[in-house]
């Protein structure tokens, strides 16, 4: 017999952290959105983490809302007093809350200040919260200004072609802020789906290769060379073996910023369909009248048929 609505109800409130479960989430990985569930995690659980992965308009919109929520709650608590702010007019709700920012805030313009024993109590509570709150939101500011990003450039396709020859997989990307980025290093990564001896789907990744995986000083565009031979992952497939294990690739970079002072790390993923086979990169090295090297990134993306 199925329980009542209110007795389901009282049942899922006394399960137990462990035995609730979230509704669905849509997490990102690169360009790729996955659907997780099973999993309880409430909002204020890794509040941190949220603040500083939010997009500005969401993180200072939110700040903004938390900012006026605890002013309207102050100033309830001061025009629910006797009197307890000198020189407020008439005791409107405006005026406590006009003074409960100046609290907040930590302005205090002084022309309104607290007058009985009440109103310094709230105000003392509410000089103690502006203070943490102002310190909390100065720190996960300078942690989103402070977060070391390497500005790469990714070639929206990579390409498989003869190269010196032999069959070569290539990805290429540049440095958007044209600093230099020493000791950089570089791997590229390939993800297909296996089924098992006894049946079993999973998916394996492997890292392949590369000709020169380390490049002293990074500062315009590098050109990642896979072989693929026969101890490649990719060797002996084509375009239909690949969207049949469904394989991508990971490019990760990381290196040192000589400017920000920091170590950076950069990730582009590409999917199957994205790997063009036949195909080389269009060159974007030259030479002006003058004799400068010249680099035309507005072909950076571009492929020809090899």
């Amino acid at each position: 017999m199925p329980l009542p609505r209110h007795l389901k109800r009282f049942e899922e409130m006394v399960k137990s952290p462990n035995e609730r479960t979230s509704k669905a989430r849509i997490v990102r990985f690169g360009d790729r959105e996955i659907i997780t569930e099973g999993l309880h995690l409430t909002f204020w659980a890794d509040i941190s983490h949220r603040c500083l992965t939010a997009s500005w308009p969401a993180f200072i919109g939110g700040a903004a809302l938390i900012f006026i929520a605890f002013n309207a709650v102050f100033a309830f608590f001061y025009w629910i007093g006797n009197q307890p702010i000198s020189n407020v007019p008439g005791g409107a709700y405006i005026d406590y809350l006009y003074f409960s920012i100046e609290t907040l805030s930590t302005a205090g313009y002084g022309d309104m200040h607290p007058d009985t024993h009440y109103g310094h109590l709230v105000a003392t509570v509410e000089l103690f919260t502006g203070i943490f709150s102002m310190s909390l939101m100065t720190g996960l500011i300078f942690a989103r200004f402070s977060r070391p990003n390497a500005r790469l450039l990714f070639a929206q396709h990579p390409v498989i072609s003869n190269n010196e020859g032999k069959p070569t997989l290539m990805a290429r990307f540049a440095n958007e802020r044209n600093a230099i980025i020493s000791n950089a290093t570089a791997r590229l990564w390939l993800f297909k789906n296996i089924v098992s001896l006894e049946g079993v789907s999973f998916r394996r990744f492997y890292e392949l290769p590369l000709e020169r995986n380390e490049h002293p000083a990074l500062a315009l565009s590098w050109t990642l060379y896979h072989v693929i031979d026969e101890q490649s992952p990719l060797y002996g497939l084509d375009a239909d073996d690949l969207e049949a294990s469904n394989v991508s690739l990971a490019v990760v970079v990381s290196g040192y910023d000589v400017v920000a002072a920091q170590t950076v790390h950069a990730r582009k993923t590409y999917d199957h369909s994205d790997i063009r086979f036949g195909h080389r990169y269009a060159d974007i090295l030259g030479t002006s009248e003058d004799g400068r090297l010249r680099i035309d990134y507005g072909r950076f993306h571009d492929t020809l048929q090899a």
